[in-house]
């Protein structure tokens, strides 16, 4: 294509020109861009709006619910000891507090292990079942040996024993159990172990044996004379010159000792009791609190007879002591370490252990039981780890490396620890075989523990709980949480110690919420009058002058908190300015600080009301849970015609005495299924061999199905009792329609032995009208129907009365209600996300508009250029064919 030149040929500015006519054409471009640039000013706006309604609605969040009213502050005096929280039904006042000992939980250790991948036994069927309860009775300690045959008359030299690495102050004179155990409870605020000793007791035959006794007569006819004493009193003696029969002799020991002789109060007074007969060879002396008892004959001259002799036999004399032995006690049921130079002098071995001592033990029917199975796929420290924390019952396994090495070290260790703390965690694990055959004795060394019995794990922590006392009075907690001691407040205890606990109003977070509320009201006109007002100095409204989103939000606010709160049955306070919030002629709130003291002073309790959503029953046990926007503020009449029950299996049979539950028994636990089935919640529970009396077999059920891992992560759970009729209940926990439990035969011992024909029942939801008006039940919840004033109310209903239940008063607080109005103007649906939304679609309307007017302005340029392009071609035509003329005519005229 050649080039071309516009006007070249005719004179005309073609582009000045056309570039004028399109500059007039272009025109409405302008009027695009304003028109954008208004609407985006709008969604700017409605932005900030947005952004500034976002801040007044977070400054309702603390002021929307009760939980953010009514608070009360709790001040421990040294926080190191107790930290602690109260509601607002706490009263203020100052409390004592002095925790003596924090809850933990048991640890149990194995002994060492070479590997944790080597089987452990033959791999035989073996059932394992854990339970957790409560130990009573007896002691945790060790059971000393007899004293070393030198104590008695050298003592205990000093370092020679040491407890929990604190050295015992003994010497030459500590000669007996009780001095022995004197100088070790001397220590025990520094070793936490106390000791007792055993009574000491003389030597069953030091009389005789078999029924015959072997002291003879004594004879001093010879010239001699005789004395015998016993813990240094004196109870028989005899002078020179008696024969044989006429002096001592075993019944005339036997006379000295019975009734209330001089001897026998002397040895009363000695605390040395008697029992048994020289006669018979059966005289025994004991002391109870572990003094030596040394028992003497005292011969001087020829003598015959006596201890040993039989009569005519020579006595020249003997003596002999009795020395008991002593038990630690760790109070706290931490294992005891002993050493020192020579800890056997004192009856024990050097090392680390205890066990309890003479305990019983009960299991919790409310922790759960479990079994696991060790079979030869899993007779490892690591199987019987992962099939411990896989049963998810109560009890965490690991396993510990003390770090030893070398060709004989076993440093692994199995560790087992109760998920919770407090007394009645404390394990017992008790194993059975298949078949009939017997637990694998390898897996009975490693893991059997009981209490009450053989312990073949030691003891690293004992479950203990918290114990306090709150101004004197002795409180105990199963945690470190201690809740109910004082009302409406929580401990949680972190040490030992003592501190001083203050509970007071806590009229600070009061102020500075309602303080809040007010500054983002403000904060919120402010910014509305910039986006809607008009400014008369500068004659300029802002972008959103005349919108009604804006204007509509506005009036709503300022409606709704120049109201009075109704349904509010006994509150004192029902508007805003009674506890010192009013509106200025500028639009704007104002607080007046010594207003709203007054009213947390004087009506603390009811100012809730005033922001919050609040229920108040004249019931007790009807209570609010929540409500919805579309909860109607009122007072109601409750009426319950049908109170929510729990699912449960009863037996029909009073049960025996005692009830055999067979090896490898296994029954089918349905709980809590719904419709249709789910197979979460049905479960094979395997019981536990033995025979049980009613009460140990509802333990023992009950912990069995709460051991379930799949029904205890669904909150589901049962309670077992033996009822006054003495038949065995089954309940489950939860209430309503679907609370249901069903139990069938695996194998063993079929249901029918415990619970005869005894048939499920199923619960029911609670069901009644609020007000008159329809609702529906869930479990213990009631909620109102749809469409009713009562809408979306929420009520927990317990106790045990059907029919009318007092009224039911509902009332919806400023805060409550202002977050309700700008939720409906915030979010993805609101009004304000809405409208901007409108506004953009405008814009890109606006756009395509442009668009589309650009593309016609374009045609029109082409249009104008063609058709002055060819003007131009013409005139430069018609010049040409002029120019011709011109020079012909010319030429003519030369001519």
């Amino acid at each position: 294509m050649g080039l071309s030149s516009p006007g070249i040929g005719s004179g005309i500015d073609v582009n000045t020109i056309v570039s004028k006519l399109m500059a007039v054409e272009s025109a409405p471009l302008a009027d695009f861009d304003k028109k954008s640039a208004s609407y985006l000013a709008q969604v700017s706006a409605f932005g900030n709006l947005s952004s500034a309604l976002g801040s007044f609605q977070s400054s309702l969040s603390s002021l929307t619910s009760l939980s953010g009213f009514q608070t009360m502050s709790a001040t421990p005096g040294d926080a190191s000891v107790l930290t602690a929280s109260a509601t607002g039904t706490a009263i203020p006042g100052s409390y004592r507090i002095n925790v003596t000992q924090v809850a933990q939980a048991q640890t149990l250790a194995s002994g060492g292990y070479k590997t944790t991948t080597a089987a452990i036994g033959t791999g035989a069927k073996t059932t394992i079942n854990f339970s957790l309860g409560t130990v009573s009775g007896g002691t945790f300690g060790l059971t000393g040996g007899a004293l070393g045959a030198s104590l008695s008359t050298s003592g205990l030299t000093p370092g020679a024993l040491t407890i929990n690495n604190t050295a015992i102050a003994t010497d030459g004179t500590t000669r007996s159990a009780r001095l022995l155990a004197d100088a070790i409870n001397a220590k025990s605020t520094t070793t936490g172990v106390s000791a007792k000793a055993a009574a000491t007791v003389t030597s069953a035959t030091l009389f005789g044996s078999g029924g015959a006794s072997s002291f003879g007569d004594i004879d001093t006819s010879g010239g001699g004379t005789y004395s015998l004493s016993v813990g240094g009193v004196e109870i028989a003696v005899q002078a020179a010159g008696v024969a044989g029969g006429g002096g001592v002799t075993a019944a005339s020991l036997d006379a000295a000792l019975s009734g209330n002789t001089a001897v026998a109060r002397a040895l009363a007074d000695a605390n040395i009791t008697v029992s048994g007969t020289a006669a018979d060879g059966t005289l025994q002396f004991t002391n109870a609190d572990g003094s030596n008892i040394a028992v003497a004959e005292a011969v001087s001259g020829t003598v015959t007879g006596g201890i040993g002799n039989a009569a005519g036999a020579a006595n020249i004399g003997s003596s002999t002591t009795a020395v008991s032995s002593i038990s630690l006690i760790s109070a706290d049921g931490s294992p005891i370490t002993v050493g020192g130079t020579n800890p056997a002098g004192a009856g024990f071995t050097a090392g680390v252990g205890g066990a309890y001592l003479g305990a019983s033990f009960t299991a919790d029917s409310s922790r759960t039981s479990g079994n696991i199975v060790i079979d030869s796929t899993n007779n490892t420290l690591a199987g019987i780890v992962a099939a411990i924390n896989k049963g998810n019952f109560g009890v965490t396994a690991s396993i510990v490396s003390d770090g030893s090495t070398g060709t004989n070290a076993t440093p692994n260790r199995l560790i087992l620890t109760s998920s919770a703390t407090g007394v009645s965690s404390t394990m017992k694990i008790t194993l059975s075989g298949s078949g009939g055959d017997p637990a694998d004795p390898a897996l009975e060394a490693l893991l059997g523990y009981d209490p009450a019995g053989v312990q073949n794990l030691s003891q690293k922590a004992a479950a203990a709980d918290t114990k306090a006392t709150v101004n004197g009075i002795d409180v105990t907690s199963s945690s470190a949480g201690i809740s109910g001691a004082i009302s409406g407040v929580t401990l949680s205890t972190l040490k030992t110690g003592s501190t001083t606990l203050t509970i007071a109003k806590d009229s600070t977070a009061l102020n500075s919420s309602v303080s809040g509320f007010v500054k983002a009201y403000n904060d919120l006109n402010s910014q509305i009058n910039q986006l809607s007002g008009y400014n008369t100095d500068t004659k300029t409204g802002g972008p959103l002058l005349g919108d009604s989103t804006i204007r509509n939000l506005s009036a709503s606010i300022r409606r709704q908190m120049s109201s009075s709160i109704t349904g509010l049955e006994g509150s004192k306070l029902t508007n805003l300015s009674q506890i010192g919030i009013s509106f200025q002629k500028d639009g704007t709130l104002t607080l007046d600080s010594s207003k709203l003291g007054k009213a947390i002073n004087d009506n603390y309790g009811d100012i809730a009301g005033l922001f919050a959503a609040v229920g108040r029953g004249t019931d007790p046990d009807i209570k609010f849970v929540s409500s919805t926007a579309k909860t109607q503020a009122g007072d109601y009449r409750i009426d319950i015609s049908q109170l929510a029950t729990q699912g449960t299996l009863q037996g029909d049979a009073v049960l025996p005495a005692e009830t055999t539950i067979d090896a490898d028994t296994s029954w089918t636990v349905t709980l809590n299924d719904t419709t249709p089935s789910n197979v979460n919640n049905t479960a094979t529970i395997t019981l536990p061999a033995g025979t049980y009396n009613p009460s140990q077999l509802a333990t023992m059920l009950q912990s069995a199905i709460n051991g379930v891992s799949a029904f205890s992560s669904a909150g589901a759970t049962v309670t077992a009792s033996v009822g006054d009729d003495g038949t065995l209940k089954l309940n489950s926990t939860r209430y309503g329609s679907k609370s249901n439990i069903h139990i069938n035969t695996a194998s063993g011992t079929s249901v029918a032995t415990v619970f005869g024909g005894g048939t499920p029942v199923d619960g029911k939801d609670v069901a009644g009208t609020i007000g008159g008006y329809t609702a529906t039940g869930d479990g213990q919840t009631l909620t109102g129907a749809a469409g009713a004033p009562i809408e979306g109310l929420k009520l927990t209903v317990t106790g045990d009365t059907t029919g009318s239940r007092g009224s039911f008063g509902f009332s919806q607080g400023y805060a409550y209600q202002l977050n309700m109005l700008t939720a409906g103007y915030l979010g993805a649906d609101g009004a304000i996300t809405s409208r901007t939304k409108g506004l953009n679609n405008t814009v890109k309307d606006i756009d395509k508009q442009k668009t589309a007017f650009s593309d016609r302005l374009t045609d029109i340029e082409k249009r104008y250029r063609a058709q002055y392009s060819a003007l131009d071609t013409s005139i430069a035509s018609m010049n040409t064919t002029a120019s011709f003329l011109t020079q012909q005519f010319a030429a003519m005229a030369k001519a």
